[in-house]
């Protein structure tokens, strides 16, 4: 077999086939092997935690992981291969080898920190389903604050391991002169700082939690994410609103999920013709009718509001607890059915919109004669 002794690139033609053997067999094999290391590590884990099952961690897990071990095997084996006297070249003064060595280092430093924000995510799943079993709601936005802020901190870190690993910069005085730089930059994008500032501000004063309905200015939505720059709404449409953290820290904010009590309000505007001593039956009845609904109807009031030329306005209001919104819809649809009916039994008019125009003829005179109109 003196075919595998030749050279090929100062290599032996046997080592350039047993690293690309090696090669194709770790991406051939890729996503069994990430499966393999990722039930070993489930196993590892559950002994811990019995939140997740093995699926779901499998495809958190799987994708990152898979190119990690396709990057880790591959550069240590290409490392074992020699380096090619003809690569001796320099490119803007740099040698190859160099620039290949720095570019591998680069790729592995990336694919590890993919690897790291697979395990936050999987950190942050975990204590999701433990925040789920209380019922205070800060704390799945505090899962969900601190995933995005380590990851940004993550990322930062990733960047300087680059810059130093791959480009031997000295993080001292680069962080010296990001420090400069970074003043100059929070001057130019300061309203992107001050949605990072108000992201905490939202944190520590928790005027909402997601789930919560709330409206601000124009929007009315349930909050879906409390992000690190802006929070998304998803509106009564089924659209996604993004909000700025700064207009949600400016603007007056109506929470509608922290009402201790849902109101509703009827006007009756009966017809002038309507006698007072239908009226007073008729707030006897309605008090009745509201009294029954209890404890449902929490407390209610029930008075003459109005009295003019139009007719008579009877004002009926009544608080509920906070129900959800389709109940809350179904009694005053009740509300309004029993009303309709006891109108009826009582024999009471409504008002109506316009106004009713009498014209009264006057008698002619004995022995007068109308005379045609030409």
């Amino acid at each position: 077999m003196k075919f595998l002794q030749y050279k090929v690139l100062d290599n032996s033609v046997q080592s350039l086939l047993i690293a690309a053997g090696v090669i194709v067999l770790v991406l051939l094999f890729k996503k069994l092997l990430s499966h393999y290391f990722a039930s070993l590590s489930y196993m590892l884990i559950n002994r811990r935690w019995k939140l997740m099952d093995n699926k779901q961690f499998s495809v958190m897990f799987l994708r990152p992981l898979s190119w990690f071990l396709v990057i880790t095997i591959g550069i240590i084996t290409l490392s074992t291969l020699n380096y090619p006297a003809a690569w001796q070249f320099n490119i803007y003064k740099l040698p190859f080898e160099d620039i290949l060595e720095k570019a591998a280092i680069a790729l592995f430093i990336y694919s590890f920190i993919r690897l790291l924000f697979a395990v936050i995510d999987f950190i942050s799943l975990i204590l999701s389903h433990r925040a789920k079993l209380t019922q205070d709601k800060s704390d799945d936005q505090l899962v969900v604050f601190f995933r995005d802020f380590f990851k940004v901190i993550l990322g930062i870190v990733g960047i300087l391991l680059i810059l130093k690993a791959s480009f031997n910069q000295n993080i001292g005085n680069l962080l010296t002169g990001l420090s400069i730089v970074g003043a100059a930059l929070a001057l130019s994008a300061r309203e992107s700082l001050e949605n990072l500032i108000a992201s905490f501000i939202i944190f520590f004063d928790k005027p909402f939690y997601v789930g919560d309905t709330v409206k601000v200015n124009a929007v009315t939505g349930t909050v879906e994410r409390i992000g690190l720059r802006s929070t998304r709404i998803r509106t009564a449409d089924q659209t996604l609103v993004t909000v700025p953290n700064k207009q949600m820290v400016d603007s007056v904010v109506d929470n509608w999920s922290m009402r201790i009590k849902r109101r509703a309000e009827i006007k009756l505007e009966l017809s002038e013709k309507t006698k007072a001593a239908q009226v007073q039956p008729l707030i006897d009845k309605v008090q009745q009718l509201l009294l029954q609904k209890q404890p449902t109807i929490a407390t209610f009031t029930v008075f003459v509001s109005d009295y003019s030329k139009a007719g008579i306005t009877l004002f009926i209001e009544y608080l509920t607890p906070p129900i959800p919104m389709a109940d809350f819809n179904n009694l005053k649809q009740t509300v309004y059915l029993q009303l309709m009916e006891l109108i009826e039994a009582e024999d009471i008019e409504l008002a109506t919109a316009g106004s009713n125009i009498n014209i009264i003829n006057p008698a002619e005179p004995e022995g007068s004669k109308s005379k045609p109109i030409l």
